[in-house]
């Protein structure tokens, strides 16, 4: 079978397998982001507190990053796609979980308070569940696509995440205002299904000779070791993290939706959706014209950028204003996701890519939970509004820092 060609836009989702991994992958992480987006709004309405939205991502992250560098040694030792389908079956039983809590017969049984300790006791075991379910996929892409296209790859599959996360957050505010939690839940179900059915489409995945013998702490240090010495990864994981702990606006998305913008569930789901419909159109751009040079110096330049809009919504009392200002946070932002992934992608050797994702998921993907309740805990020492511009201001001086201190991440190109 001949090989799609490199400068092909559509080069990688040409290869069926391929397309098969992107429909689940749309199918999955929009599922999830439906949740998160609805727990956020759920624990609001049990709690009436902003702090309490913050201990939903302490509640995952937690777990997280506890099993993260385990996870990557597990990843890298076993077959891929039954491990993928193992942690797909069991989100879908913890978002079934998440659907029986939010019937009438628990609500009419139980008080508020012992139904937020149960939601937050099933996001604290999806913790342990992402730990491994991010790193795998992102690892089975190295495996399907070949490294000529990994950079067309990587677009499309951040184009399908980020499509993914703002078709989730765009309309779980319309199905939880036509629908209610529980039927919103209901569809939740319905696509880890679909994803689930998809990915059992794939070819196994068996682990490269290189991992079959290792120890799991030699296996693990081993992936440390390399992230560590890799200059570029390290930076770029390192730069992304601080900036999305610290500017974590979205965090406090409800409190804005409810107290301060007024817009209720509806305005809650499309400003949720804001950021990811920025990244999305820039997605799109970027896969049809991918950048040819100065990419470090770009991300730099975007991560600054989206500092900035965070400190425009902090002090946003318009939603349009708001709505904008987080869609150009997500342009940016779909910028440094571009950038950092195909970093990673050309910087992994196959035998390592488990380790290497879930160290990125520990730099990365858990920063969303830090910055969670990092906002929490500043919103209630500050108010909503001081620590949200504090978040954008401390993000500026993040890409002030790495700036000086990585110069081969900033001059770097592929």
């Amino acid at each position: 079978m001949a090989l799609p060609e490199k400068n092909d836009p559509f080069a990688s989702v040409r290869i069926p397998e391929y397309r098969n991994l992107m429909f689940a992958r749309f199918s999955f992480i929009m599922a999830l982001r439906m949740m998160s987006t609805l727990v956020g709004w759920w624990i609001y309405e049990l709690t009436n507190a902003p702090f309490a939205i913050g201990i939903i991502g302490l509640s995952e992250v937690i777990p997280a990053l506890s099993m993260a560098l385990y996870a990557g040694h597990r990843i890298d030792q076993s077959e891929k796609r039954k491990l993928i389908l193992k942690c797909v079956f069991f989100y879908f039983c913890a978002a079934s979980i998440l659907l029986f809590l939010s019937t009438s017969l628990i609500h009419d049984h139980f008080n508020k308070h012992w139904i937020a300790v149960c939601i937050y006791s099933v996001i604290f075991c999806t913790g342990i569940i992402r730990s491994f379910s991010g790193p795998s996929f992102g690892a089975m892409i190295g495996y399907i696509v070949p490294k000529e296209i990994l950079q067309n790859a990587t677009t499309w599959n951040q184009g399908t995440w980020l499509s993914a996360s703002v078709t989730g957050h765009g309309t779980v505010g319309f199905l939880i205002a036509f629908l209610g939690i529980t039927g919103t839940l209901s569809i939740i179900c319905f696509l880890m299904i679909f994803a689930f059915i998809m990915l059992t489409r794939l070819k196994p995945k068996p682990p490269l000779p290189q991992n079959a013998e290792k120890k799991t702490w030699e296996s693990v240090k081993e992936g440390l070791r390399y992230v560590f010495k890799t200059k570029e990864l390290l930076g770029a994981m390192s730069l992304d993290m601080f900036a999305v702990l610290f500017g974590g606006a979205v965090a406090m998305v409800p409190v804005y939706a409810r107290d301060i913008l007024m817009i209720g569930p509806i305005g809650y789901g499309w400003l949720n959706a804001a950021s990811d419909i920025g990244s999305v159109c820039v997605v799109i751009l970027l896969t049809l014209s991918p950048m040819r040079k100065s990419q470090g110096k770009k991300l730099f330049l975007t991560v600054a950028g989206f500092g900035i809009c965070i400190v425009a919504f902090a002090f946003s009392k318009w939603f349009l204003l708001s709505f904008f200002a987080l869609m150009i946070s997500g342009m940016l932002d779909g910028v440094s996701v571009v950038v950092r992934g195909t970093i990673m992608q050309l910087k992994t050797p196959d035998h390592m890519r488990g380790r290497v994702m879930s160290v990125s998921s520990m730099f990365v993907n858990s920063s969303n939970e830090l910055g969670q309740f990092e906002s929490g805990v500043a919103a209630k020492l500050m108010g909503v509004v001081p620590s949200v511009a504090f978040g954008g201001c401390m993000t500026l001086l993040v890409v002030l820092i790495t700036w000086f201190k990585a110069p081969t991440l900033r001059k770097m190109e592929y």
